[in-house]
């Protein structure tokens, strides 16, 4: 029987890093045939898109594509609708795939995916080679992955013993007892103190030791990343999470996203200041998408956590493409039309 076909799957709160750990990944392969899997939080493919730039995973036309999205929704709530199909067809091709990568979107419970390949059909082909989870650390330092950080933040200065709760805060843990490494990201942002302060909380949210590891933008070794064998649908009752007694679980239905495209051009700096205005005026956890800038022939990336934003040309705009802004927001109770009418007037 032919050997199985490990599978990474990388999970992380919203704008943790996953994407840009990837790319680094499918950039620097070392020969590695990788197949990724994308799940969206929203209708618009960005992270798809973002992958499919690094210029190394074949265009659309140029043979058979090893990303697939799968936006219907949440990796861990569609996994029989869309999931199942998707790694069929991936089986049939194993003969060409050393490895295949699982992007969950930020909202995504790592366990319920990792369920499924118990599933017959797929335990004999493949196998969870590792969960490996991805932290902002300024952000968890900020208290960013709760719905409200500011009133979090003023409450752990005040009582250091606090224990507050929220849907996102069982998210986060969730995804940290799952991880066979965590991957502590963005360090650049932050100090000595604040980084040790902020792997203090992640160990003791850990059931076991579990490897944290540094990084700055997501560039890590293939090494440090694959090559885990450790079979994680054979041993999740070692991962003890806050759904473990629950048939299925539901999301926070008030966290939604919104999706705008635009046919325009933006000034970079204006939209992102605009942006930053927005985060400050609705609950916005997570801005990323792509920019037309004027007089540019390359496409602007542009991706935001709270107020802190990140953006670089990722490639030249193609002839037959229309040169459109589309970004993505995810938050809690958006207000779309609020957000598109302040867009439009700039």
């Amino acid at each position: 029987m032919a050997t199985k076909i490990p599978v990474t799957v990388i999970t992380g709160f919203l704008g943790s890093g996953k994407t840009s750990l990837i790319r680094h990944l499918l950039q620097n392969n070392q020969g590695r045939r990788i197949a990724v899997l994308v799940n969206e939080f929203g209708e618009l493919g960005i992270d798809g898109e973002l992958l499919k730039s690094c210029q190394v995973c074949p265009e659309d036309g140029e043979g058979d594509t090893n990303i697939f999205e799968l936006t219907n929704g949440c990796l861990c709530c569609t996994v029989q609708e869309e999931f199942y199909p998707t790694m069929q067809e991936l089986i049939k091709r194993r003969d060409s795939i050393d490895c295949i990568l699982i992007e969950t979107s930020g909202l995504a419970l790592p366990k319920p995916l990792i369920k499924a390949f118990r599933w017959q059909e797929i335990r004999n082909a493949a196998t969870v080679d590792a969960v490996i989870t991805v932290v902002d650390c300024a952000a968890v330092a900020a208290g960013t992955f709760a719905s409200d950080p500011e009133a979090i933040a003023a409450q752990r200065q005040a009582d250091n013993s606090l224990e507050h709760e929220t849907p996102l805060q069982e998210l986060f843990e969730d995804q940290l007892v799952c991880a066979d490494l965590v991957v502590l990201n963005k360090i650049d942002l932050v100090d000595a103190e604040t980084k040790a302060r902020v792997e203090e909380l992640i160990k003791q949210e850990l059931p076991r030791v579990v490897k944290i590891v540094e990084s700055n933008r997501s560039q890590l070794e293939a090494s440090i990343l694959l090559g885990f064998q450790a079979a994680v649908e054979d041993n999740l009752d070692s991962r003890p999470s806050h759904h473990d007694t629950e048939e299925d679980h539901n999301h926070d239905e008030e966290i939604t996203s919104a999706n705008l495209i635009l046919d325009r051009a933006f000034d970079p700096e204006k939209l992102q200041q605009k942006l930053q205005t927005l985060v400050q005026q609705q609950e916005i956890y997570r801005i990323k998408g792509f920019v037309a800038v004027p007089n540019k022939s390359m496409r602007l990336v542009m991706q935001g956590v709270g107020t802190r934003f990140d953006k670089f040309y990722d490639r030249p705009w193609k002839p037959e493409e229309a040169r459109q802004t589309r970004l993505v927001f995810i938050g809690r109770d958006l207000k779309s039309s609020e957000i598109e009418s302040q867009l439009v007037a700039l």
